[in-house]
């Protein structure tokens, strides 16, 4: 199994970017603007891309510390089976954000696509919180011509 695994220091509370991975209004600033579903375990968040995307199930929560979902939908079809993880640790000046996409079937141009992404949307997690402008889906910065 392969997986994608990222760490990016925001300067901002766990509390704050807790709630940017739990609330709609929160994801919306980072990753997409079309999100519905964030809430408790159990809730399945939908995330969209010119209408289509993944679905994800909230299967732990942690407040300030840990936000995990598996990947419940059928697009991409690469991600099925897999899991998205948030660990956030305070340190004395920022909070690191440990992300994970695990549980690839394989490495392949796609994984490698979406880590690509992945850090892009991290990054726009990172200003959204420390200036106020994030850089969701369709503002995000673009990594190929297609």
């Amino acid at each position: 199994m392969a997986e994608i695994n990222h760490k990016v220091g925001i300067s901002a509370s766990p509390a704050a970017v807790y709630a940017y991975l739990t609330t709609d209004e929160g994801l919306a600033h980072w990753w997409t603007w079309d999100v519905s579903g964030a809430g408790a375990v159990g809730s399945v968040i939908a995330f969209r891309f010119q209408g289509k995307g993944p679905d994800f199930k909230v299967v732990e929560l942690q407040p300030s510390n840990l936000v995990r979902w598996q990947h419940t939908g059928n697009v991409p079809s690469e991600w099925v089976g897999t899991e998205i993880s948030f660990v956030l640790d305070e340190t004395e000046s920022q909070t690191f954000v440990r992300f994970k996409h695990s549980g690839w079937q394989e490495a392949s141009d796609f994984l490698a696509h979406c880590s690509t992404k992945w850090a892009v949307f991290l990054l726009s997690l990172k200003g959204s919180l420390e200036t106020g402008r994030g850089h969701p889906f369709p503002d995000d910065l673009h990594i190929d011509h297609s």
